[in-house]
Order: structure tokens, then sequence, then C-alpha cells
């Protein structure tokens, strides 16, 4: 049969897009400032200047006549498939987006959203992470989801608790050590 009649799935497409977990039901996505503007500038990015280019060239490539066997239009529309998906996953995600400024915890030794944790476990070995918003979270850089089983157990604790956290070995106790937010910006002057 010929590709043309065959109905790709939106819903496959939007699967696709599930590197990122989901976030849990009737919750927001909670992000930083910082993370924010990264994924607002990744959208404006996309739809101003790479889409406009690619369908550019599938304009022309179509114009060349047989797309069965036009490299430049078929890859060109297999890369609008992929822009297209990736804005509509932004799109979801910066509309329910609630945009946490974590400075404003300076100074403070409670755990909350934007905190940076020092932590030690039972044997001594202590551990820094930053807790940050799903879609922008990265582990090789020491952060971590909110909704991390790890997060979720030093959320509103203070500098020097005991908690236990469930980890695959079995149960774990580990002590607060630090807390550390961002310092706030300072206004602009004019």
């Amino acid at each position: 049969m010929n590709k043309a009649f065959t109905k790709e799935s939106d819903s496959q497409d939007d699967e696709e897009e599930g590197a990122l977990p989901a976030l849990p039901q009737g919750t927001r996505n909670y992000m930083t400032p910082e993370g924010y503007a990264c994924m607002r500038a990744e959208f404006m990015t996309l739809l101003d200047e790479e889409r406009p280019k690619i369908v550019e060239i599938v304009s022309w490539a179509a114009k060349n006549g047989d797309r069965s066997e036009n490299g430049d239009y078929l890859y060109g529309k297999k890369r609008l498939r992929e822009i297209d998906r990736r804005l509509r996953f932004l799109t979801k995600r910066l509309d329910i987006a609630e945009v946490a400024d974590p400075s404003i915890h300076y100074g403070k030794d409670q755990v909350f959203f934007g905190a940076t944790v020092t932590y030690s476990n039972a044997k001594g070995e202590e551990r820094t992470i930053t807790i940050k918003g799903i879609d922008e979270s990265n582990s090789l850089a020491g952060e971590v989801s909110w909704i991390a089983p790890i997060a979720r157990v030093l959320l509103k604790a203070r500098e020097g608790d005991e908690l236990q956290l469930m980890t695959p070995g079995g149960l774990e106790q580990i002590e607060v050590l630090e807390v550390r937010y961002p310092a706030p910006k300072a206004a602009a002057i004019d």
C-alpha cells in the first residue's frame, strides 16, 4: 500500500515524547524561572527559526516532482513532524507550568522546591542534590525532579533532621546536613 494512504497516529507520536516522566495526576508543572526561560526559548527557536526553514525546504523539494524518491522532501516531512510533536509537547508543558522562584527561601534551613541539599547516609557518605522541575532536572548535574523519591522524603525537612528513605536495597537512614538556595537577583537599576 502506498504510504500516502496510511495514517500516522498522533497519540503514538505523543507517547514517543514520553522521554520525560508524566506529571502526577492533578499536580502542577513546577519549574524554576531559569527552567521556564530555557523551555520557552526552545519553543520560540523551533517555532520562529527551525520550522520555517524546514517548511521552505519541503516546499522547494515538492516542486521538484516525484516526491516518493525525493530525499529532501521525505526527510523534510519527517523533520517537520518531529518539530510539530515537540512544539505540541512544549505547549502543553508551558501551559501548565507554575514558576516557583527558589531564591525567596534564601537563608532558610527548610527544604522546599529549588533547594540544594547535602545529606549523608548511615555509612557517612555525603551527597548533594538540587530539587528542580520534571522538565529541567539533570541527574548528571546532581539535579532531581521534585517527584523523585529522595526529593519527596527531603521536602519540608530541616537541617539536622534524620529521615528514612526507601531504596531498592531497603530502608536507609539519611541526615540533612545543609540546605542552600540561590541568592535573590538584585533589582535592575534604571
